[in-house]
């Protein structure tokens, strides 16, 4: 039976650290850790929240600009596209800033930060500036995609390995949620005739309220210590560049899809900015919500399996996409493209709880057990998850480029989904080989078959 552990000292007021920490003990957690694990959670929610806000903010302002900006259709998916390049760049020095500043310390840096691209599209939203200008400004705002990879990072190590799904879907399923938000105030603001400068100065002192709220609330970890050489374990080990292509068909389709629905509407559709935005949150918001049920379903059934079947109906609802658009078929383009939104949250949340389950089994073939398993996994996945956020971040620069491309090849976007659909079939194909095929798990043991436990990676 665990012996007891003491709960950590109050952190002070100064610094807020907390320099005891182990969750993997069932009397700490019930005692002490659970409930400022969850305090801890619910702010970091609300920082990611605004940074998913300010980030996708440009899928909403393009809405707005009108013929009188002198944009075409290509320009604004460039500009779509190097706002996602940068906010997926940024998540790898995010991920490792945690470490560096504490989890509390960054989260009101990251948050603060997040009024440089606010302030600067307030200033420069209007007709006659440059698209050079546009682009650069757009660039600032990729700061708000680096806010999901510290906040992940920090999350995990607060969190016990059965919990991590729940609390990690959460985390990102409530972030992920700025997107439809952003989108609904944009919605409002249009109907009422509106101008961008509203939505951006809605959106200033939000931004100040959330760094406020998490210098008052939140703590950091004192064993989350600054570890290069965790970084470079999991760059060289090929489950990190696995599931960054796995995350590329999930999280990369979510933000790109955000990004790219309402222009998709509008180019391809005819429709007015206020009729695209009717609808275009719908996906977003419906694809947020389900992320924390795609980690609970892995949690129970392994992320693995939840992963895998979400493909082959991710792979459904794009075959229905590419018939809708050549047949021009609104109704049935609009529903198959929010399904599409709705499973790719789903595999969001399957596909990072796979993250540190897989790390806690590689621990335990090594032979590893109690808190040197749990120290090895929390090390390795919590680097990890920092470089699989940013390629999966780029997935959605890709599908920007990609509609970008089919627009100015075929007038719609029937080529990118061709493309999209191709990738997912290849994701599937990657899930089964080496998480759920029995040859491949037993192959990918990383200690002896005789001296040390052989576990499936169709559990994480």
């Amino acid at each position: 039976m665990t012996a007891p552990s003491p709960a950590p000292a109050p952190p002070s007021r100064g610094g807020r650290w907390i320099q005891h920490w182990d969750p993997e003990n069932e009397t700490f957690w019930q005692e002490t850790g659970e409930k400022i694990a969850r305090r801890n959670l619910f702010f970091s929610v609300l920082s990611e929240h605004i940074g998913f806000s300010v980030w996708t903010m440009w899928s909403v302002l393009v809405l707005f600009m009108g013929p009188e900006y002198g944009l075409t259709p290509a320009d604004k998916f460039m500009l779509t596209s190097m706002v996602t390049l940068v906010g997926a760049v940024v998540r790898v020095p995010y991920t490792f800033a945690v470490a560096i500043f504490g989890g509390r310390n960054w989260t009101i840096i990251s948050a603060s930060l997040l009024l440089v691209p606010t302030v600067a599209a307030f200033l420069v939203m209007e007709p006659g500036t440059s698209f050079s200008t546009f682009l650069l400004v757009g660039a600032l705002a990729g700061v708000g995609g680096g806010n999901f990879a510290s906040s992940m990072t920090n999350i995990n190590a607060f969190f016990p390995l059965r919990k991590k799904g729940w609390a990690l879907g959460l985390n990102a399923g409530g972030g992920n949620i700025g997107v439809p938000v952003i989108q609904l105030v944009a919605l409002a603001i249009i109907g009422a005739s509106g101008g961008p400068r509203l939505l951006l100065g809605i959106y200033i002192p939000l931004v100040v309220v959330a760094a406020v709220l998490s210098a008052l609330f939140m703590d950091n970890l004192e064993n989350v210590k600054n570890d290069t050489g965790a970084a470079k374990d999991a760059a060289k080990d090929a489950h990190t560049w696995i599931m960054s292509f796995l995350y590329i068909g999930t999280f990369g389709s979510f933000i790109g899809y955000s990004f790219a629905f309402g222009q998709v509407l509008t180019n391809q559709f005819g429709r007015t900015p206020l009729q695209a935005a009717y609808v275009t949150f719908i996906g977003p918001l419906l694809g947020s919500l389900i992320r924390p049920l795609g980690g609970w379903l892995a949690d129970r059934y392994g992320g693995a399996r939840i992963t895998l079947y979400n493909y082959v109906a991710m792979g459904v609802a794009t075959a229905v996409l590419i018939a809708a658009s050549m047949e021009k078929s609104l109704a049935l383009f609009t529903v198959a493209f929010v399904i599409l939104f709705v499973l790719t949250g789903l595999g969001n949340g399957s596909t990072f709880k796979m993250i540190p389950g897989i790390f806690q089994a590689k621990a335990r073939a090594k032979g590893l057990t109690g808190e040197a398993a749990a120290s090895y996994g929390r090390r390795l996945s919590g680097a990890s998850m920092g470089l699989i956020g940013a390629v999966g971040a780029l997935g959605g620069v890709g599908i920007n480029l990609a509609f970008r491309q089919s627009f100015l090849s075929y007038g719609s976007g029937t080529g990118a989904f061709v493309a999209f659909l191709a990738y997912y079939g290849v994701c599937f194909a990657v899930t089964w080989a080496v998480y759920l095929r029995r040859s491949a798990a037993r192959s990918q043991v990383v200690a002896s078959a005789e001296a040390k436990p052989q576990l499936s990676y169709a559990e994480v």
